[in-house]
């Protein structure tokens, strides 16, 4: 807990700019080298550090926080925690029939909480990257976690920081974007902005894409993988044609009707 306290008060100093804003202190910035980057930072690591550190401490004692992926904004919280999981849906307005995916950080994970009907390199394929796999859930997965159907979305964002938040943290985060249901996705913090009050900590990775494009609040690419030999798209997302090119003509994957 201390080193926790001593990492939170080290990023404070970092953003705190204005002691008048509240708001602003719950706010850290990825150094500017690391935005999106598959392999984290190019300088500035041990701001980076501090950042990721303050975050995983956060999410183990039940905090909510928002983070950059690869495709938009989103919320995240520790999928294995009752508690945590009871906080995110509060902070989305759901009731738990409405499911969330969760967040990994290597392909190697997916085989502990996933009952996998696909070959390995179809998921290195794909992942990471801007698509979410659904599959039969296991028993390992936290059972208040999407109560209400025997399926989870798999994703890991092609974005180092939430990659290595879901490494360090060693379980899965339940994630779902950074806005209320219903409302348009987020590129930048500023646009959750009235969501952090409710958040532990917001993570600012810059913003993500083409502003003025409305491609690029799609979000990822949604495919059930649940049925040996056969896909299903359930959103078409951001990634729709590079991922049917993996499934159809790299590994013969039929379309369901």
């Amino acid at each position: 807990m201390r080193l926790v306290g001593r990492l939170q008060c080290a990023v404070a100093g970092i953003v705190c700019r204005s002691p008048a804003r509240e708001m602003a202190c719950k706010v850290v910035r990825l150094p500017a080298g690391a935005r999106g980057s598959r392999s984290g930072p190019d300088k500035d690591v041990k701001s980076w550090k501090e950042i990721l550190n303050t975050s995983a401490g956060l999410l183990q004692q039940g905090g909510v926080i928002g983070v950059p992926t690869d495709t938009i904004y989103g919320i995240a919280c520790l999928a294995q925690s009752s508690q945590s999981m009871s906080n995110i849906y509060n902070l989305k307005g759901r009731n738990g029939t409405k499911p969330l995916a969760i967040c990994i950080g290597d392909v190697e994970d997916i085989y502990r909480y996933c009952h996998v009907n696909v070959p390995e390199q179809l998921l290195r394929d794909l992942l990471p990257g801007p698509v979410t796999l659904v599959m039969e859930r296991s028993d390992g997965l936290n059972k208040e976690l999407n109560p209400y159907t025997s399926l989870v979305g798999v994703r890991i964002p092609d974005h180092a920081f939430i990659r290595q938040l879901a490494q360090i943290c060693s379980e899965p985060l339940a994630l779902t974007s950074a806005n209320i249901s219903t409302q348009e996705s987020t590129l930048t913090v500023e646009e959750f902005k009235d969501l952090w009050p409710m958040l532990s900590l917001v993570v600012d990775g810059g913003p993500i894409g083409d502003l003025q494009s409305p491609e690029c609040r799609l979000g990822s690419t949604v495919v059930d993988l649940s049925i040996p030999g056969k896909f299903t798209v359930i959103r078409p997302g951001c990634a729709l044609s590079p991922t049917l090119e993996i499934l159809k003509n790299r590994h013969g994957l039929i379309p369901t009707s």
